[in-house]
């Protein structure tokens, strides 16, 4: 069965309203600066951040275009004079030095994720009206990158046996849930001792506590500020301790802090519980099921009949017993109900894998149908080991991404103190949202309370109501898989001083998606202009339908040999997505 082919349309398409009425942010009122009163930086934050000297920031070029420079910060900050932690910094400085407005910090999500390859990448994906004007700054989090990075393992050996129940996209039946429960277990209690002391002093409070000071480094008075997915929490953190030292904050794919975090009105209610991310991701592949049936069998193989019922079918057989497959130079490789579901997952991240994923669908249908030929089956077979075979991940010698995932969420937020509560949690949330309620609930079971003991003493637990100086664009994604689109609208009601922009986006965040959105965040961080209240954007890129010509159609990812080999993008040159990560199983798209 072939794939579903697209083809470019010639004709630009900009940016619309659901209703189908032009968006002009251009045209919006600007903000009128000190027009309210703002809080102010608390007495006690100011003494935490205030009274660390301001660091000389040793720039040195470190890739074409880019510098790079490592600060010494205090572990903790109510001890500003005792033990530090190394973070690295990187810049690409503005084109237009002469009207420069000031910096750009950017962080692309995760927790965990370095933000310096972002910042290399940044020619690649950043209008270049914003590379013109601002220098892009981006920080790796303490422990996380090329800052000193959390180790909670003494070797890659040790680290691997502890991982081995993990290396699964999510758990299914009960021998996979003991491991897993098994390995979360290790890896918690290992984080809580040998990863000490970075693993206490990673929760996001501290990280703005680091960008505060890294903001005075280089000479900007307020903090302009994009944040991506986890980044979302981060731009909140900020605006919440440093209300008064705002002076832009956008946050696309938007988790709610207060969600994030639970509290004393959670009470024993996990993580994904409370933030619904599952019930995003099955949204999506609904409307993606639905327009398929609307579309026909043309451009989807799952039509006629109901793509929706077909994919339940295709579970339901995974689930009876796993497939498999042949993949190219790697072998014979297990396919499972939950690696497919795992795939399905990554694959709603980009806004182009409509097609990947109802064709997925119907090669296991194919594959795993008993009236179907020999000959018929071995062509899925094979189909599906050359997807898998392009999909796979590559290994390298000691990963600590997840790690430092959970050096911030289990630093950060509550979470229920029994690990073996979780087997009937993920059971409850895929019930609740069916296919990704267990893939997000078991992500954090190593943060189980009982095993996870480090704790920071300086989190920041809210409130996230505080007014600041200038309002916060929060940008919401209708289809988004990670960021359930409801994050966004909690946290612009729960900030008094902000406004919602929403857009009928595919894919997880929605800069670049739709030229409206880019055109609104562009203008809100360059000018302070807000789009108006209860626009709604339009992805560029919609299920079953033409790519526009202009439309990206990759993420960028540009590493740092990379943009030393190659020369940045001219102005003018086509963009690219950001190069977004959310946290996703180590597994998720490995056969075993």
């Amino acid at each position: 069965m072939p794939r579903p082919a697209r083809t470019l349309a010639a004709a630009a398409i900009t940016g619309v309203l659901l209703a189908g009425m032009a968006v002009a942010p251009a045209a919006a009122a600007p903000i009128a600066i000190g027009a309210t009163v703002s809080h102010r930086t608390s007495i006690k934050e100011s003494l935490r951040v205030d009274r660390v000297p301001t660091p000389k920031m040793n720039w040195a070029e470190c890739d074409e275009g880019a510098e790079c420079a490592t600060v010494d910060l205090p572990l903790d900050y109510d001890d500003p004079k005792g033990p530090t932690t190394q973070v690295a910094v990187v810049r690409v400085k503005a084109r237009d030095q002469k009207r420069k407005i000031g910096s750009l910090f950017i962080n692309p999500g995760g927790p965990g994720v370095p933000a310096i390859a972002t910042v290399l990448a940044s020619p690649y994906f950043l209008s270049d009206v914003l590379l013109e004007r601002f220098d892009i700054v981006g920080m790796d989090p303490r422990g996380v990158g090329a800052s000193n990075p959390i180790r909670c393992f003494r070797s890659v050996e040790e680290q691997t046996r502890a991982y081995e129940g993990l290396n699964v996209a999510f758990p299914y039946t009960k021998a996979e849930e003991k491991a897993y429960v098994a390995s979360s277990v290790a890896v918690g209690k290992a984080c809580s001792i040998t990863g000490k002391p970075i693993s206490g002093a990673m929760s996001t409070a501290q990280v703005a506590r680091d960008m505060d000071v890294l903001r005075r480094a280089v000479g900007d008075k307020k903090l302009t500020y994009l944040g991506y997915s986890y980044g979302s929490i981060l731009g909140q953190y900020y605006a919440n301790m440093f209300p008064d030292r705002v002076r832009a904050v956008a946050i696309d794919g938007v988790l709610d802090a207060t969600a994030w975090i639970g509290g004393a009105n959670y009470g024993d209610v996990d993580q994904e519980s409370r933030m619904r991310s599952a019930q995003g991701a099955y949204k999506a592949l609904g409307e993606i099921l639905k327009r398929c049936k609307s579309v026909g069998a043309d451009l989807c193989p799952l039509a006629p009949g109901d793509p929706a019922a077909k994919f339940e079918l295709a579970m339901q057989r995974l689930k009876a017993g796993p497939v498999v497959l042949e993949v190219p130079y790697l072998g014979p490789r297990t396919f499972t109900y939950t690696s497919f579901i795992g795939s399905v997952l990554r694959l709603l991240y980009y806004p182009w894998n409509d097609g990947d994923i109802v064709w997925l669908t119907a090669e296991v249908l194919r594959l795993t149908d008993p009236t179907a030929s020999a000959a018929d089956r071995e062509q899925a077979r094979a189909a599906l080991g050359r997807w898998l075979a392009q999909a796979r991940f590559d290994d390298i010698p000691y990963d600590n991404m997840m790690e430092a995932f959970l050096g911030v969420d289990c630093t950060d937020a509550n979470h229920p103190k029994d690990i073996a509560s979780w087997p009937a949690r993920a059971a409850r949330a895929d019930k609740r949202d069916p296919y990704f309620g267990r893939l997000w609930t078991w992500t954090s079971a190593p943060c189980a309370r009982g095993s996870w003991t480090v704790r920071d003493e300086d989190r920041f637990t809210g409130p996230f109501d505080r007014r600041t100086a200038n309002p916060v664009l929060v940008v919401g994604n209708y289809w988004d898989p990670s960021t359930n689109y409801n994050g966004a609208v909690s946290t612009s009601k729960l900030l008094p001083n902000s406004r919602l922009l929403s857009s009928d986006s595919w894919g997880h965040t929605a800069y670049g998606t739709s030229a409206c959105v880019t055109d609104a965040m562009d203008a809100y961080l360059l000018r302070l202009t807000l789009p108006r209240k209860g626009t709604v954007c339009k992805g560029d890129i919609q299920p079953f339908q033409e790519v526009p010509e202009f439309a990206a159609t990759i993420r960028a990812q540009v590493s740092g040999s990379d943009m030393a080999a190659r020369s940045a993008p001219v102005r003018g040159a086509r963009k690219q997505l950001p190069p977004v990560v959310a946290p996703l199983p180590v597994a998720t798209l490995s056969g075993r």
